[in-house]
């Protein structure tokens, strides 16, 4: 039986994460994960024992429901007038939570309702406003800000320009024009000023939005929280209350236009020309509406059929109940398998610690082998099919073209790369890099252009230490190993951190990453180089979700496998594992 989806405990979505373990079974004895949930009896229950209860006559009748459509527990409070029953009820004619004997008493012709459903109703919403303040209002409000930098910036280019042409009209006239010269550039700065001001506000009224937002979150957990329920905002609060503020609308200012006159002696003001006030009209900012939120280059016809292909398979595709091993296959010409990355056709290239690359096809045959200078062997295959590698030592990355030429890509000066991936979105690539203590992710262009630079979190705090494997989601997120942070850090497309995952308790050394078709975060631990020697192997290959909540352990040492270092998965949704011990790489099926 397909899985709907893996279950974990409740957090809020999107909120910064330190791992979770997955539920497992209520049953007495059983540690099967936990997919159902009995409503009437409040129990978790795996597969096999939510069949068993099923079948008992005493609870055959019972609700029993995936575990994420669970009604959620009402928090047990007793009644302030009946200390020994229990308040499960609401009066709606009295819109007060009551017992069953305060029902008998005061409420026999009113209007009841069962407290219990409400109180999860209102968790589950606030549950679904807290996940689109974090998913759509906060992202969209960050993305106006942006924009607003880039009218500074561009306000400032264009005043630049101005000022360049007045003065060079100025220079023409000699000391004739000084005098007007001066006059208009005063009124080029106060026009300058005036816009600098008005963005500002702009500024100061989104900031004050995401307060709003902030403080609005902290409201709903709050909610969550409480565990009164006759004072609990949440049961006892109407829908227009939690309702959110839409995102304020701004204009986006319009930079003065020169006017450049013909000059003389006689009219040294016409002719020097005027700074005056656009005629354009300036145009509210675009709040992108929340199902198209996620902005994305325009597709070609063949880019939407493929999305489209890919969403059929999103809407059948779902984790197996139980993952089982396809085949393996040995990578000749390399000790181990440091690296994997799928190319086209059905291609995949793997590299050992030395800077060997070896390509083969999916059942391990050799079809080119490449030797270099890059240590460790990272690399990532484009767009168009080359094989794009870090040359650490070198301090440059190079391209292997599909004609066996080796060219520069770019050259990372004082800082040395290692990670890198080739975006499957866009085409951009994604370098980690350190120096001297410090590391970043870098973004370049197909042309190698540096188009962004990712360092630091909104506090000034180092995002990265060792930022040793990387990759892209399907959302545009970027994910990477830090194995001196002992975590996978993520951020969004735009740089702001997202979350850190650092494992399940003990000592986290994340390695390889990928993500797949569902947003998927796939990653390989196991134990630093200067302990390979110690017995006892505790690598593990961990399935997170692209929130980062802790799904599954797909693998671990009871597989058999060795030290796990690299990962991908294939276009078949198989994911294939490499070790560092050996040159051997196991397929798994883990979707269906």
């Amino acid at each position: 039986m397909a899985l709907s989806k893996p279950v974990v405990p409740d957090t809020v979505q999107n909120e910064p994460v330190i791992g979770q373990h997955y539920l497992v079974c209520g049953s007495e004895g059983c540690e099967k994960n936990c997919l159902f949930y009995c409503n009437p009896c409040h129990r978790q229950m795996c597969e096999q024992c939510r069949d068993e209860h099923q079948k008992s006559p005493d609870t055959k009748k019972h609700e029993v429901v995936p575990y994420r459509q669970r009604k959620r527990q009402l928090p047990v409070e007793k009644c302030k007038d009946h200390p020994t029953k229990d308040i499960d009820m609401i009066c709606e004619d009295c819109h007060v939570p009551v017992c069953s004997k305060c029902v008998i008493q005061d409420h026999q012709k009113h209007t009841l309702n069962d407290l219990e459903t409400i109180y999860s109703e209102k968790f589950t919403l606030c549950l679904d406003e807290i996940y689109k303040i974090h998913q759509y209002f906060l992202p969209t409000s960050h993305d106006i800000q942006e924009d607003i930098k880039d009218n500074f910036k561009e306000i400032k280019a264009t005043i630049d320009k101005i000022r360049t042409s007045i003065k060079a009209k100025a220079e023409s006239l000699k000391r004739l024009v000084d005098t007007v010269a001066s006059d208009e550039i005063e009124q080029v700065n106060k026009m300058e000023e005036s816009l600098k001001e008005k963005l500002k506000s702009q500024d100061k009224t989104y900031q004050d939005y995401i307060s709003y937002l902030e403080d609005l979150v902290r409201e709903f957990h709050g909610y969550l929280s409480s565990t009164k329920v006759q004072s609990n905002p949440l049961i006892l609060s109407q829908p227009y209350q939690m309702k959110i503020k839409p995102i304020p609308k701004t204009i986006i200012p319009v930079p003065p236009v020169f006017n450049a006159g013909q000059y003389s002696k006689e009219d040294v003001s016409k002719l020097l020309g005027r700074v005056t006030a656009p005629d354009t009209k300036p145009e509210n900012r675009k709040i992108k509406p929340m199902k198209t939120a996620s902005t994305q280059l325009k597709p070609t016809e063949q880019q939407r059929k493929q999305d489209r292909e890919k969403s059929d398979v999103k809407r059948t595709l779902s984790l197996c109940s139980s993952f089982t091993k396809v085949r393996e296959y040995t990578v000749p010409g390399v000790g181990n398998v440091w690296h994997i990355s799928l190319g086209k056709a059905g291609r995949l290239w793997a590299s050992e610690d030395i800077g060997n690359f070896v390509k083969t096809d999916l059942q391990g045959n050799q079809l080119q082998k490449i030797q270099t200078d890059g240590v460790y062997g990272y690399h990532t295959v484009t767009q168009d099919g080359d094989l794009i590698y870090t040359d650490r030592k070198n301090k440059v990355i190079n391209t292997i073209t599909l004609n066996n030429t080796i060219t520069e890509f770019n050259k990372t000066v004082d800082w040395e790369p290692i990670s890198i991936h080739s975006s499957h979105i866009n085409g951009d690539i994604l370098v980690g890099t350190i120096k001297n203590g410090e590391a970043k992710v870098t973004r370049y262009n197909k042309k190698g252009k540096e188009i962004q630079n990712i360092q630091r979190d909104n506090k000034g705090q180092g995002l990265y230490s060792d930022p040793r494997y990387i990759t892209e989601n399907i959302n545009g997120d970027i994910c990477t190993s830090d194995i001196n942070k002992h975590a996978v850090v993520v951020v969004n497309k735009s740089g702001q951190h997202r979350f850190s995952y650092t494992g399940q308790g003990s000592m986290f050394n994340p390695y390889g990453i990928c993500t797949d078709l569902l947003g998927h975060i796939l990653v390989c631990s196991g134990p630093r180089l200067s302990v390979f020697l110690i017995p006892g192997n505790n690598s593990t290959v961990t399935l997170l979700d692209q929130h980062g909540q802790f799904l599954f352990l797909i693998l671990t040492a009871r597989q058999g496998v060795g030290f796990y270092r690299s990962l991908c998965v294939d276009d078949e949704n198989n994911l294939h594992v490499g070790q560092h011990n050996t040159n051997t790489v196991k397929v798994y099926k883990y979707l269906q």
